[in-house]
């Protein structure tokens, strides 16, 4: 197999293993709430530390990564993740969630995650570099269409505890041969560019307090932070919103995965989409269906019915990938060089927060109007912010 189909295969599928099963948790929520009573905004919180914890540790990661190679890196990423989930088939008490579920496999999804990805990925593709990170990026999806139902079967059949624990098992047993099995050396040492590469706007090698220098690096923080909030606000209890709105289980857990599919699509044509017509439209247009989808979302709280839903997660589904991989390349092909790892493990730190902050709000948000509206009209209004540097900052506004 050509090396750089390899890097590219290994980058997605631990990509979809760490980030897709981080993302489970959304069928976790409910059973755990039943168990212990605990509130919404206690349990959402709970993924607000993973996320958290990931965007915190990605520029740290970005540095490891950047020192001693993804060998280390990757591995240590998923026994970290199996681990967790392994002892948290045990717990009781709900500080143990946030310190396993919460910031153990936080440590984990960032060390397997886009900035150690995007960093190989530079080494190898080129004039392709945006296509790549694409197919990377739709990993998450493709990991919440596997893993969502999957988890939803297990907890369905063994309950939370014993659908962690498999999960967990399934994972541990995967660290040996990321560890021992692939030619890491090789798939470190990269490939020199076809072509020489323009040097940065500054004519010198970027730095990261260069980088923050820039307008353009602002405005990748503002729309990965908006974007993030907006979606997360109401994202992690998807799941739960359609089961309160009268929808089976499966069916929740279902809709939920196939808008993980839909979006590893989104995701992987955004690429095409970018060259095609440009990075402001691409993004402009998904940010409307975003919106659009989180209307339906609305019309279900009051009108549940099976043709709104498949309206609901065909249009929010196709619409809520193609944001990151259009960020993504622009930031590793802007400040390409020995420190890309570091800068974009910045930036990307933002697109964690602000999915913290928003999985967060959205809990107390749901405990305080015990529904959802208030919540999606939270992420009306961060989704319209997180548009604007596409349209306000000249590098974003005319970058292909």
């Amino acid at each position: 197999m050509n090396t750089a189909v390899a890097v590219l295969a290994v980058c997605f599928t631990l990509n979809m293993l760490g980030r897709g099963l981080g993302d489970s948790y959304a069928v976790f929520l409910l059973p755990i709430e039943r168990e212990y009573g605990w509130t919404r905004y206690q349990l959402t919180s709970v993924y607000s530390v993973f996320l958290l914890v990931s965007g915190f540790t990605a520029p740290l990661i970005g540095i490891l990564f950047d020192r001693v190679g993804p060998r280390l890196v990757y591995s240590v990423g998923i026994a970290c993740i199996g681990g967790a989930y392994l002892a948290a088939s045990s717990l009781d008490r709900l500080w143990q969630f946030y310190l396993l579920i919460g910031a153990t496999v936080g440590v984990g999804v960032a060390m397997t995650g886009m900035v150690p990805a995007s960093a190989m990925l530079s080494r190898w593709f080129h004039a392709r570099l945006s296509r790549a990170i694409g197919i990377v990026f739709s990993a998450t999806g493709v990991g919440i269409i596997v893993f969502v139902p999957i988890a939803q079967s297990l907890v369905d059949s063994y309950g939370w505890r014993g659908a962690y624990r498999v999960l967990g098992i399934g994972k541990l047993s995967i660290a040996p041969l990321v560890l021992l099995a692939l030619p890491w050396r090789r798939f470190a040492a990269g490939r020199p560019p076809e072509r020489a590469s323009p040097l940065p706007a500054s004519g010198a090698e970027w730095t990261l307090l260069k980088a923050m220098g820039t307008s353009i690096y602002w405005g990748m923080v503002q729309a990965f932070f908006f974007t993030a909030m907006g979606m997360f606000a109401i994202f992690v209890q998807l799941v739960a919103f359609l089961v309160d709105a009268g929808f089976p289980p499966l069916t929740a857990a279902a809709a939920f995965g196939v808008c993980g599919m839909l979006s590893a699509g989104s995701v992987m044509g955004s690429g095409f989409l970018t060259e095609r017509f440009g990075s402001r439209q691409t993004v402009s247009v998904s940010f409307v269906g975003t919106m659009a989808g989180m209307l339906l979302l609305l019309a279900l709280a009051a009108w549940p019915s099976t043709p709104l839903l498949a309206a609901f997660v065909l249009v929010f589904g196709a619409s809520m990938g193609v944001r990151g991989p259009i960020i993504s390349s622009i930031c590793t092909r802007h400040f390409a060089g020995p420190r890309v790892a570091t800068i974009y493990g910045t930036v990307f730190a933002s697109n964690s927060l602000g999915a913290a902050f928003g999985s967060l709000t959205g809990g107390v948000l749901h405990d305080l109007t015990g529904g959802y509206a208030t919540g999606l009209a939270f992420s009306l209004c961060s989704i319209a912010l997180a548009s604007t540097p596409f349209w306000r900052v000249p590098a974003l506004r005319n970058y292909r």
